[in-house]
């Protein structure tokens, strides 16, 4: 893969927004897979208990690597806005902004990592397209 450039500030500032979403996806997968009262409540809400906590767990730690990864960051950053905006939607849909009394913590949570992979995406643009180009020729 050819070597594409950024400037060492938007590298820097796309590395924090890396570490920042991967921190975050990769704290909530204790309690996506030692099925914390929270994580069931959720998933039961929306009618996909066990087996979307667990899909969707293992989802965020794929995105969660992949954002710590060189060269695969955009990736991750692909993979953590889909799996954020699905939930983000279900937030504002079935599960409201708040959670088990969490005061909107896991909706705010979500929207920092829907902003941050964003970023990551605009910052890394010229990877994401380089890629693509390959991929499709």
């Amino acid at each position: 893969m050819e070597d594409i450039q950024i400037s060492r500030s938007a590298g820097f500032i796309s590395w924090l927004f890396q570490i920042l979403s991967a921190i975050i996806l990769l704290q909530t997968l204790y309690f996506k897979f030692s099925g914390s009262p929270e994580s069931v409540q959720i998933f039961e809400t929306v009618g996909m208990e066990p087996w979307g906590r667990f899909a969707s767990g293992i989802v965020e730690f794929i995105a969660g690597l992949l954002l710590l990864v060189p060269g695969l960051s955009w990736l991750g950053a692909l993979l953590g806005l889909s799996i954020i905006t699905v939930a983000l939607l279900l937030h504002i849909t079935v599960l409201g902004f708040e959670v088990m009394g969490d005061g909107g913590a896991l909706f705010y949570l979500a929207t920092t990592v829907f902003i941050s992979c964003c970023a990551i995406l605009w910052i890394r643009r010229a990877e994401l397209s380089t890629s693509v180009k390959k991929w499709l020729s």
